[in-house]
């Protein structure tokens, strides 16, 4: 049914098409004044990275953005309008026809229908089998704007002109599409024609905020679910794709006043129709690619508006995964990231553009399969520079080679590290002095292991950790050399880089001063790490000080009084307590009810950024010396954190099923009685065995199925408690006689492991 009105209507949007084409362009406001031409996709700071364009080259794609051609030019007011200067004729003296630029706003019809109404009108239909009062009511509503406006807007004439508050009945709307799917066929094709007739007579004259509510009202037809439906549907996102940025401003808005269902069904619907048009089912249902080249770009900028809408909720309805598009993990990722390399945030649409739809399992791939080429280049202009000067090759040049000892094992990567900076972004290669075997993988990750371990021991004085919040923060001590430093934020940026999984506890708010700013700026004095951060950052780091600070704000007696507290603070270093001034003179400027809002903000940059600013300049440079690359202007500072320690959501499910065996098959007596045990334990146990087996509690990038788990066979008495061979990700069991057995000796041997297992 669906599809033969697409066939009836198509050839008509695609005459729209052309008239359109001849059209002004929409206007920006919903003034009367004339804003000129506009591209068909503005940017929007707040959807879009901040990446500049990086050149002008064309290339074929087929996601080159359509240009809108420019309005034709007002012909002159009379032919003489270029005669002599006395004769020339001034606005005060054309008609009211000729002077005004534009038509008055139509006066929207009153209906006074109600959502009860409705579905009164629903339940006699469906008891009677008379749809025609139903059918009049659909074909109506959706025949213009104009009618949209009058059966949902709660005032018909009302201006409702804010960000705030779209005017919409969003009750009545709910209510008649939930019912729309309801209705006979005819309903249904009579709703579609009525879009299509609409959208075609509104894309001439200027936009007005009537027209946004009705394009915020078209986008949750249901009908658009349907394939069927997506040459209305494409066209609609179009529309909506090229409104000016205020206009997506209000939509943006007005998106995040939805409910969380309605929200939900939007954003899906999106990703249903995006993943369609690349893998569509039945090909033949839908137009060749060519011809809609645009259905993709338009969906993905709609979609943009809808994160954004996400993002800014106090609540947001959905985790930002929920807006990867896991089918764009099997597209060509890398082409579209060195298209957007090569244009930037041009008109030549990539998805590099959106990042938000971007899952991490593609950034992951972007930076590794970026890093192996920064990786081959280094290696090759090491080769040529030995050649060139007819030296002996040798391939160690290929690696960054880090040979450390064990009891020196800090300064030893230190220094290896200073001495081969330049070699940062070669394959990592380490070697244990006094110790032979090749590094095939396990003594890097060991290196690894071992250097945190040490690092962020309390004994080290880097790093403190909060019992509270279970995390690392940087120890505000002052002196002359931070290099340690920034041998940590080099590390982090050696396991990104080699795909190393670490066992690091930093608060989220590190991973947003990391991105602050994304790239090196290229003046050494512009500071870094210096992210706008709230009470909210603080609570994940010192959660009683935040509390104690919330209980200030909130406070209802007088602070200043009650409080006896001014404008500066105490912390320890090494023992001494020290004060500072949050502000010139701060010691003598009390906290009082109208400035404690102030207090508090400086309180909490002091405390995680200025306090701790060298440290963390150090720790940003060692980062971004190895891990410089555009690919980190897509990611998100939670996105960098699941890269350097990976996912916290554990599924043993999984786990099973990619386990390997030794000396073990999976249907043996003791496998089967070790995945019953395992997969019963509880969430902390279960973490507890990951980080008995892998150094971590966390799951990599990849899932489970990248761990490469394995069990092994030991010959041992089953007095023996499992062993395992973290840097490997291997656990050894003995043959327990049954299951009671290997449960009571694994919970023991994970719950009293030592750090890591190491020795």
């Amino acid at each position: 049914m669906l599809l033969n009105i697409m066939r009836e209507n198509n050839t008509q949007l695609h005459q729209g098409e052309r008239e359109r084409d001849r059209l002004p362009p929409i206007s920006n406001n919903s003034s009367g004044t004339d804003r000129g031409p506009k591209l068909p996709y503005p940017s929007l700071n707040l959807i879009s990275n901040n990446k500049k364009e990086a050149g002008s080259h064309s290339f074929s794609s087929q996601f080159i953005l359509p240009g809108i051609r420019h309005g034709r030019d007002l012909p002159p007011i009379c032919p003489d309008v270029r005669q002599k200067h006395q004769h020339r004729i001034t606005i005060d003296i054309l008609s009211p026809e000729v002077r005004a630029r534009f038509a008055s706003d139509p006066v929207i019809p009153i209906r006074t229908k109600t959502a009860k109404e409705f579905q009164e009108d629903i339940e006699r239909a469906t008891v009677s089998g008379d749809w025609k009062h139903v059918h009049d009511f659909y074909l109506t509503t959706f025949d213009s704007f104009l009618e949209l406006n009058a059966a949902f807007k709660k005032e018909a004439n009302a201006p409702f002109n804010t960000i705030e508050d779209s005017g919409i009945n969003t009750k009545f709307v709910n209510a008649v599409y939930d019912a729309l799917l309801l209705t006979p066929p005819d309903t249904q094709r009579a709703v579609l024609k009525g879009i299509i007739n609409s959208l075609l007579r509104e894309w001439k004259g200027r936009r007005t905020k009537d027209d946004l509510r009705a394009y915020f009202i078209l986008v949750q037809n249901p009908q658009c679910t349907s394939p069927a439906t997506y040459v209305i549907y494409a066209h609609l996102l179009r529309q909506i794709a090229a409104l000016a940025e205020a206009d997506h401003n209000f939509l943006m808005h007005w998106f995040k006043k939805l409910s969380q269902k309605r929200f939900k069904q939007l954003v899906e619907r999106l990703h249903f129709f995006i993943s369609t048009r690349l893998f569509p089912a039945k090909p033949e249902e839908l137009p060749p690619m060519a011809k809609c080249y645009w259905w993709i770009p338009s969906a993905t900028k709609v979609l943009s508006l809808l994160n954004a809408a996400n993002s800014i909720s106090c609540t947001p309805f959905m985790p930002f995964v929920d807006f990867y598009n896991l089918t764009l993990d099997h597209t060509d990722f890398m082409e579209d990231y060195h298209t957007w390399q090569t244009h930037g945030n041009s008109t030549r649409f990539t998805f590099c553009q959106f990042p938000f739809i971007l899952s991490t399992v593609v950034k992951k791939a972007i930076i590794q399969k970026d890093s192996e080429q920064q990786m081959i280049s280094m290696a090759r202009q090491s080769l040529v520079d030995k050649v060139s000067r007819r030296q002996r090759v040798d391939m160690s040049l290929l690696f960054l080679n880090i040979k450390v000892r064990r009891l020196q094992l800090v300064s030893d990567s230190l220094d290896e590290l200073a001495r081969n900076r330049a070699d940062l972004k070669k394959k990592l290669k380490v070697t244990f002095v006094g110790e032979a075997g090749l590094d095939m993988g396990g003594l890097t990750k060991e290196w690894f292991l071992l250097l945190i371990r040490q690092i962020f021991h309390t004994d080290y004085g880097m790093f403190t950790f909060f019992k509270d919040s279970h995390c690392h923060w940087f120890s505000s001590w002052k002196c002359d050399n931070y290099s340690e430093f920034r041998l940590v934020g080099a590390l982090m940026g050696l396991a990104v880089y080699n795909s190393i999984t670490l066992d690091i506890r930093f608060p989220p708010c590190v991973y947003k001063k990391l991105l602050t700013p994304p790239v090196v700026p290229c003046d050494p004095d512009t500071p870094v790490g210096m992210a706008t951060l709230t009470l909210d950052d603080l609570q994940q780091v010192m959660p009683d000080l935040a509390h104690g600070l919330a209980e200030l704000l909130s406070y209802e007696g007088n602070v200043e009084e009650d409080f006896c507290t001014t404008f500066q603070v105490s912390q320890e270093e090494l023992g001494v307590i020290k004060s500072y001034n949050l502000k010139p003179g701060g010691d003598k400027i009390p906290v009082t009810n109208q400035n404690r809002k102030e207090y508090v903000q400086l309180y909490v940059d002091f405390l995680l950024n200025k306090s701790i600013y060298r440290q963390f300049a150090a720790f940003f440079y060692g980062f971004h010396s190895v891990c410089a690359s555009d690919a980190l202007l897509l990611l998100r500072p939670e996105e960098v954190e699941i890269l350097v320690c990976g996912s916290p959501n554990l599924d043993m499910s999984s786990l099973q099923k990619a386990a390997q065996y030794e000396g073990y098959s999976k249907t043996d007596p003791t496998i089967r009685a070790f995945w019953d045990v395992v997969l019963a334990f509880p969430l902390e146990l279960q973490k507890k065995l990951l980080h008995f087996s892998t150094g971590s509690d966390r799951v990599p990038v990849g899932g489970m199925a990248d761990l490469n788990f394995k069990i092994s066979k030991i010959d041992a008495s089953t007095d023996w408690l499992p062993i395992s061979h973290t840097c490997f990700n291997q656990i050894c069991l003995p043959t327990y006689k049954n299951k009671k057995e290997l449960k009571q000796k694994l919970t023991i041997a994970i719950s009293n492991a030592e750090g890591f297992g190491l020795e």
